[in-house]
């Protein structure tokens, strides 16, 4: 009998293995690997989706009574083999559920309600829904045959984007029809139609009402046909081609390598404004040349809109785009579009890694040091290593770009892991690196502002009246940190998490940036009912308040997650200020990276010591990573650029190589550090995270996990804690964490499923265990 492997779509330690499902006749040469389908799965057959992996022959005992498979949810396979080795892969190391890796890789849409839709060769079509058994079994044939095409649909969402076009099927017929004088709107429209010919127009286009129109329908003398309209199509227009520019010798020399070997992978290092962007795009159109593909990530939405441009004005509709702020129809006309292969090049944040390209000849992470390429959620994969496994299923390069890498991977391009190709100088010869400045807060206080010292403010008003631009960063959103009762101390926390509210004076709300909880205002103390109800602290809020105060003059423009949550938001903004519609752009730190404005010569850091004192060993390299990457939107033009850095903390180490310009010396020093307390890139480290609603409890199966993983590992094995978490509650749950630190261990893989195998008791129903394998942050 021939079975059908299946993983079913119900995340346990009990089902991450395939079932075994027999094939009825019908189904037997229409299944495919990688095709979703309707199993019966438990004791009461409910009907579950899963994903075939494979096939097999078996000689089964008479008495086995195996269930069948119930129904195909695809005519076509929509994962491939790669992306089924893949998920086999992330198993070892991510320790999620492999329904949980296949299912990140396929869009959102067709892990939803959906229908399909299969058309003909002569337009007409028909829902899969609306289909007998019978009839979905020939129809699946006849798609196999080519003489059907399918597309999906979402039964709860609008899957296809759609406009209206008005054509003449007969243009004698309509000049020869007679209008009444009097009705002058139809005239007018008969005239206008007749001057148009043969021509299609958008109904949206003109101007005449529903009634006009309808008239001229209903007398035959136009027609009116929907056509399909690709959801991000307006991203590919007024966009102006672009052609390759003349590199330099040290990017010429790092093209030259990136196309010449695929022997390892490339970091490619280089100070911002190198023109590594340039690299790209020679290296990939190299590739497309010679019938390949392409991936590009970027790590923030907010980096898209410029570097989608840039590609798009360099290879037109080759390009894909894929990232969290397109909405799940978008995500899905981009998934066919790469899918059918009419798209070689993907743009896109994370989860692009995913995307279904078939011969892959390079793959290219931007700001590789970013913790934005770390999944956090399940699957917590990192891009960076599902980058690694496509380039060696494929053979292709892969390059890691950054000004600024992360400690891990220079350390992998000094011991020769990765070939190191460095870029010295800024692609504009004109663009020199800015000046950066120290300003100690501690001594330099403005009497105008407590946020502003006096040399910012005189900088920043000084670049408004030569008429060039400012970007202010304060990585701290929201108008105020806490608010406080002066008279008793109390200070509004939310009720779901141990952390204070925070102000945000838009909405006249305080909202907890875990979970979400919002209240208002109070007028007195809930505490001791006084009045001295005050707000300390600062956020992007309060900071753009003070500056319309202080230089009522200035336009400002404010980014964060605040005014960047409508769609498109991020695209907006930055086109304002790429047009000179603003002079400042106050942000949080999704405005340090990859920017590119020419009249930009002032950079201000408002208070750089927001991250140094966190409690996470990356605490001091995450903040010299984001100060250099914010330093580098200075000057990147002809003109001189300057750096303002206000900190309460001038002498640390981090501020110190920050305004030296100098990663080689923060990277000696930070290594050292790094190799005393036998943290990364020295030692491998996993994080598991216990949490419950009764912190007894928490507590309690910590230890056993703890327990646990001290018998199966061996004495190299570096176990911590368990501590409870910087911030120990969040969403009602209180939260343990254990850390493992290994160089070599084994048993690692077996330990970290008996862990995940402890949540599967009964006793254990309500308890949450995550393991993160090289988690990012700590906090």
């Amino acid at each position: 009998m021939k079975i059908a492997k299946v993983i079913v779509d119900v995340p346990l330690m009990q089902t991450d293995k395939p079932f075994s499902y027999s094939l009825s006749a019908e189904f037997e040469n229409l299944l495919e690997v990688g095709m979703r389908v309707h199993v019966p799965f438990g004791s009461g057959n409910r009907l579950v989706q899963g994903i075939v992996i494979g096939f097999e022959d078996e000689e089964l005992e008479p008495s086995v009574n195996l269930k069948g498979i119930s129904e195909l949810l695809d005519v076509e396979p929509v994962l491939t083999d790669e992306q089924l080795w893949l998920a086999d892969e992330m198993r070892h190391s991510v320790f999620s559920y492999k329904i949980s890796c296949l299912k990140a890789m396929l869009p959102n849409l067709l892990n939803s309600n959906y229908d399909k839709l299969l058309k003909s060769t002569d337009g007409t079509s028909v829902k899969w829904s609306q289909l007998t058994e019978a009839e979905k079994i020939s129809s699946a044939k006849a798609v196999r045959l080519g003489q059907l095409s399918v597309e999906y649909l979402a039964k709860s969402k609008e899957n296809k984007k759609t406009e209206k076009f008005l054509s003449i099927p007969d243009i004698e017929k309509l000049a020869e029809f007679e209008i009444e004088k009097r009705a002058k709107k139809r005239l007018e429209l008969k005239y206008f139609l007749l001057r148009l010919q043969e021509e299609k127009i958008a109904v949206k286009s003109l101007n005449f009402s529903s009634q006009i129109i309808k008239f001229f329908v209903e007398h035959d003398l136009v027609k009116i046909e929907e056509v399909e309209i690709s959801r991000t199509k307006e991203k590919f227009e007024d966009v102006e081609n672009d052609s390759a520019k003349i590199l330099n010798s040290e990017q010429n020399a790092a093209y030259e390598k990136i196309i010449a070997s695929s022997d390892k992978p490339f970091l490619l290092e280089g100070i911002t404004g190198s023109g590594k962007t340039e690299v790209y795009l020679q290296t990939i159109d190299h590739f497309l040349k010679l019938g390949k593909t392409a991936i590009m990530l970027v790590p923030e939405i907010s980096l898209t809109p410029q570097i989608t441009n840039r590609f798009i004005a360099r290879f037109g509709d080759k390009v894909a785009i894929m990232h969290s702020g397109l909405s799940d129809g978008e995500k899905y006309d981009e998934w066919r579009k790469i899918k059918s292969g009419k798209a070689q090049v993907v743009v896109g944040a994370r989860s692009a890694i995913f995307a279904p390209v078939e011969n892959l000849g390079i793959i290219i992470i931007d700001e590789e040091h970013e913790t934005s390429y770390k999944q956090d959620s399940s699957p917590r994969y990192h891009a960076r290593d599902i980058a690694l496994l496509r380039a060696k299923w494929h053979g292709a390069r892969l390059v890691l770009g950054s000004a600024t890498p992360s400690l891990e991977t220079r350390a992998r391009a000094m011991r020769g892991v990765y070939e190191l190709l460095l870029l010295t100088k800024r692609a504009n010869e004109a663009a020199i690196l800015p000046e950066i400045k120290i300003i100690d807060m501690r001594s330099e206080i403005s009497d105008q502002s407590a946020n502003f010292s006096q040399s910012l403010l005189t900088k920043i008003k000084e670049k408004i009246d030569k008429d060039e631009q400012v970007i202010l960063m304060l990585n701290r959103r929201g108008y105020s940190s806490f608010v406080m009762c002066r008279e008793c101390g109390f200070v509004v926390d939310c009720p779901n998490c141990d952390i204070s509210l925070t102000l945000h004076m838009d909405t006249r709300t305080l909202n907890c940036h875990y979970c979400g909880h919002v209240e208002g205002i109070p007028q007195t103390c809930p505490n001791c009912h006084s009045r001295k109800i005050r707000y300390y602290g600062s956020g992007t809020q309060k900071v753009e308040e003070e500056l319309r105060e202080i230089m009522p003059e200035a336009r400002v423009l404010r980014m964060d997650v605040d005014t960047t949550r409508t769609k498109n938001a991020h695209e907006k903004i930055l086109e304002k200020f790429g047009n000179h519609e603003a002079d400042i752009l106050l942000g949080t730190q999704m405005i340090a990276k990859g920017l590119d404005f020419p009249n930009v010569t002032l950079v201000g850091v408002i208070n750089a010591d927001t991250g140094l004192n966190l409690p996470d060993f990356r605490a001091s390299e995450r903040s010299f990573e984001l100060l250099m990457q914010v330093a580098g939107r200075a000057g990147r033009a002809d003109k001189k650029g300057e750096v303002l850095i206000q900190t309460f903390n001038p002498h640390h180490y981090a501020i110190e190589m920050t305004k030296a310009q100098d990663y080689e010396k923060f990277y000696e020093m930070e290594m050292r550090f790094r190799r005393e307390l036998s943290y990364p890139p020295y030692y491998f480290t996993v994080q598991v995270l216990v949490s419950h609603q009764d912190e007894e409890v928490a507590i309690q199966k910590s230890y056993e996990i703890a327990q646990l993983l001290k018998q199966n590992l061996t004495e190299k094995a570096k176990i911590l804690g368990p501590t409870a978490r910087p911030i120990a509650r969040t969403h009602n749950l209180y939260h343990y964490q254990i850390l493992v630190k290994y160089r070599f261990e084994e048993e690692l893989e077996s330990a970290l499923n008996q862990v995940l195998e402890l949540t599967q008791l009964r006793d254990n129903k309500n308890l949450r265990v995550l393991i993160d394998s090289e988690p990012q942050n700590f906090v």
